[in-house]
């Protein structure tokens, strides 16, 4: 089974919380298996509910009259005893029923049992819940396996990932007997990518082919959800959603929206874009004028590149035999998409917003983001040349933007010169952000 960072989590915050979760994010991430796996483990009694195969369960919630009401509904649901202080319920699919959302803090108060809520589109869906209980619910956004769960998932050892993040800490280059292996599984990655199904089906059969008929199959799941919840709207989608990859392969990756109709205004498909976000499918990286924090204050709303929610999922919207092409880091595949998309899928994973940095007299930097109070400016480099980054150098060498270092993600090992640290692609993974510190103030009223 393949071991995911988000059951420690859940540990930790049925430890410490009495507050319920919800969790969100994209289909097909892994969430209600998740769920279950933690639920099943580490409660005597577990209790799934899912809206989408059970759908008069609905009633539970719309037609009780008070808390009790309630929890004697959930019996005739529950596949297992329900016993005060042992038992999660876990309600799948409740974007099919928002009214659960709502009767989460009635349950949290009475107590008895503890609560965990998954859905797909949740923030398509409930956007405009106005009576979503603050202070009872806490709500997390789950993506596909990250760079370390999938290291972990080949069998990457503790040894080797310790070795990893010693070079990290220091900035020493890794062994490079080491380098080369891990440089090799991130070119796998590109491939597999973290969907869960997808990267079960790479461990169970080794074939790529099965594992490209997996990702599309997702893909076509993902065009039907367009259909499905959004059916105004839905040829507008579709039509952004299928020019993802080859915008991502164009000379400057931004999205343009001739491609979609030469005399189109932004403001008629923004609603478009928007939706591809909240339901988690997509991955806007919005241009700022100037890389310094706050980013937010100089975003572009209307400039902004596109990124598939999975790596993997973009390399099996190319044409076949890109795969071997990728695994054979072949020299003449321009690799800068999948590599651009796959430090979007990682930063954002990891918490960070996603910007990048373009002026007519300065160039281009791939992404900048918020780190320790200041700006990081970030260059992704496929080929040899990485170093050879102008945009990069010139705002690092503005006085305006006062940067303290900047990191240059290739294929070559850790390296340092002045304030930018050259990487190996792979050491993204390192890459948080902090835990914000406690600020305490105390007004003076002598």
């Amino acid at each position: 089974m393949i071991k995911r960072k988000i059951t420690s989590k859940l540990c930790e915050f049925y430890d410490n919380s009495r507050k319920a979760l919800l969790l969100t994010g994209a289909r097909q991430t892994g969430k209600s298996f998740s769920v279950r796996h933690f639920g099943q483990s580490h409660y005597r009694h577990f209790i799934e509910i899912n809206f989408i195969e059970q759908p008069t369960a609905r009633n539970i919630f719309r037609k009780a009259t008070d808390v009790q009401d309630m929890l004697m509904r959930l019996t005739v649901f529950a596949s297992d005893e329900l016993v005060a202080g042992e038992t999660l319920i876990f309600l799948d699919e409740i974007q099919e029923c928002p009214e659960a959302l709502t009767a989460v803090k009635f349950l949290v108060e009475e107590g008895s049992y503890r609560y965990i809520m998954s859905g797909s589109l949740l923030g398509v869906e409930l956007k405009d819940l106005r009576s979503a209980p603050v202070g009872f619910i806490d709500i997390w956004e789950m993506f596909p396996l990250d760079l370390e769960e999938f290291l972990g998932a080949v069998g990457v050892s503790e040894r080797v990932m310790n070795h990893l993040r010693e070079s990290w800490q220091l900035v020493k280059p890794v062994d490079e007997v080491i380098h080369d292996k891990l440089m090799s599984i991130f070119r796998l990655y590109l491939i597999v990518g973290g969907m869960p199904a997808v990267v079960q089906k790479y461990l169970d059969t080794n074939n790529l082919q099965l594992v490209m008929e997996e990702q599309r199959a997702i893909l076509r799941l993902y065009q039907m959800d367009i259909t499905k919840y959004d059916p105004d709207n839905k040829l507008y989608i579709r039509e952004i959603f299928q020019l993802i990859p080859p915008e991502l392969n164009a000379k400057n990756k931004r999205f343009i929206l001739k491609n979609l109709n030469e005399h189109i205004k932004f403001s008629r498909y923004e609603n478009s874009f928007f939706w591809l976000k909240d339901a988690g499918v997509a991955l806007p990286a919005f241009c700022v004028e100037e890389p310094r924090v706050p980013l937010l204050l100089s975003r572009a709303r209307n400039l902004f590149k596109l990124f598939q929610s999975d790596v993997g999922l973009l390399s099996a919207s190319y044409a076949e035999g890109i795969q071997m092409r990728i695994l054979d880091d072949d020299p003449n595949l321009n690799f800068g998409a999948v590599y651009e998309n796959l430090v979007a899928q990682e930063l954002r994973c990891h918490g960070f917003d996603l910007y990048y940095f373009n002026s007519k007299k300065q160039g281009e930097v791939d992404f900048v983001v918020e780190k320790g109070g200041s700006a990081l400016p970030i260059e992704v480099k496929s080929g040899k040349s990485y170093q050879r980054h102008n945009a990069l150098s010139n705002i690092m060498s503005d006085p305006v933007y006062d940067i303290r270092e900047a990191l240059v993600l290739s294929g070559a090992n850790v390296s340092v010169s002045g304030r930018i640290k050259y990487l190996p692609i792979y050491m993204l993974l390192f890459l948080r952000k902090e835990e914000p510190m406690a600020i305490y103030y105390k007004v003076d009223l002598p």
